[in-house]
């Protein structure tokens, strides 16, 4: 706890100084009492409880005194804030490998149930944005906390050839740097070590969540990425989604959106993935990579093969590890405490002496 104005709590000088002045004056009172021949009789005749309740309102009147003189300098405590600040950026892969069929119907349409599944999911004022990446990577909707708008944007993503894991990482921190102040927009070079996790320095209540179901194939390296995720304190989710064998690609019309080949994709690759070469190796959910960038960043790696784990991935994913604390006055508090003992000081000494 801290306080504002520091050069009020002077004013609590006061208080052994007026306690001071009441045992001077109760000891003045004394020596006047003891003039009285009769003063065996006088106290044989006080009620038992004569001494507590003449000094108990003084004693409330003095705390609620202490307590008024603090809440004037202004007190300040650190609270959590409400998970309403929180931003979660869904980094979702719309490479041409999502229609890949292991996955009843394909991976895409579970990875969109699921990420909706998601969103409606999240308490009331919680932001949420939407990166696609494929080839390139482009945020689609900003951080809003208007789920509907999420739901139909997630239902309409279309897939492309390429998986950009690194440039789709860059894309979520801009888009969070955009509504946190905190956040420095990916580009910058804030931290040259090796490993970028500043000790004792508190995570950003944002999150990234990535989705792919590939490796890598172009742009900006994803460790590259993650440095500068870690750098900003921003944690990074992985999900790595797909079986070990794919089979085959069958997109529907509205998932290819305008890049169709001879009027539909199925079988791609020679009716599935079954070759091996240069295509497979970014075909293979690089785990070793998303496992590395959520270490990097203190994120978590998921690994789900099916809608059923994939759905409990996301409805489990740890949005609540790290609440934000905010500077609070409460001098209020310490004003209503300080009224109530000096009334109640107040009104025990008009009871207490409503006889002459």
């Amino acid at each position: 706890m801290s306080v504002l104005s520091p050069w009020l709590l002077l004013l609590l000088l006061l208080v052994p100084l007026i306690l001071a002045a009441y045992i001077w004056m109760l000891r003045r009172r004394r020596r006047f009492a003891v003039r009285y021949s009769s003063l065996a009789l006088i106290r044989e005749a006080l009620p038992k409880r004569s001494r507590w309740r003449q000094h108990l309102p003084f004693a409330l009147f003095l705390l609620g005194l202490t307590s008024l003189f603090f809440a004037a300098a202004r007190p300040v405590a650190l609270v959590e804030v409400p998970l309403s600040r929180t931003t979660i950026i869904l980094a979702l892969d719309v490479s041409r490998s999502m229609c890949a069929t292991d996955v009843d119907p394909n991976r895409l349409a579970v990875a969109q149930e699921a990420a909706r599944a998601f969103v409606e999911d999240q308490v009331d004022g919680t932001q949420i944005g939407v990166v696609a990446f494929a080839d390139f990577a482009e945020l689609i909707v900003p951080p809003t906390t208007d789920k509907k708008v999420l739901q139909e944007a997630i239902g309409n993503l279309t897939t492309a050839l390429g998986t950009a894991i690194g440039s789709a990482t860059l894309k979520s921190i801009d888009a969070i740097a955009e509504v946190n102040t905190a956040v420095a927009p990916s580009g910058l070079n804030l931290h040259t070590e090796d490993n970028p996790i500043r000790p004792n320095v508190p995570y950003q209540p944002d999150i990234i969540v990535l989705l792919t179901d590939g490796a890598n194939s172009q742009g900006p390296l994803p460790l590259d990425a993650a440095r500068q995720a870690a750098d900003r304190q921003i944690r990074v989710y992985t999900i790595g989604f797909g079986t070990s064998n794919p089979g085959q690609m069958i997109c529907t019309q509205r998932q290819l959106g305008g890049d169709v080949f001879n009027g539909g994709f199925g079988g791609g690759f020679g009716g599935g993935f079954g070759g091996g070469g240069a295509m497979r190796r970014y075909l293979v959910i690089d785990e070793p990579t998303l496992q590395s960038v959520a270490d990097l960043t203190g994120g978590e790696y998921y690994r789900a093969e099916n809608a059923e784990q994939l759905l409990d991935v996301f409805l489990n994913l740890p949005t609540q590890i790290v609440l934000q604390k905010q500077a609070l006055e409460i001098s209020v508090v310490f004003a209503a405490l300080g009224a109530l003992l000096a009334t109640t000081a107040v009104a025990l000494s008009l009871w207490w002496n409503r006889y002459p």
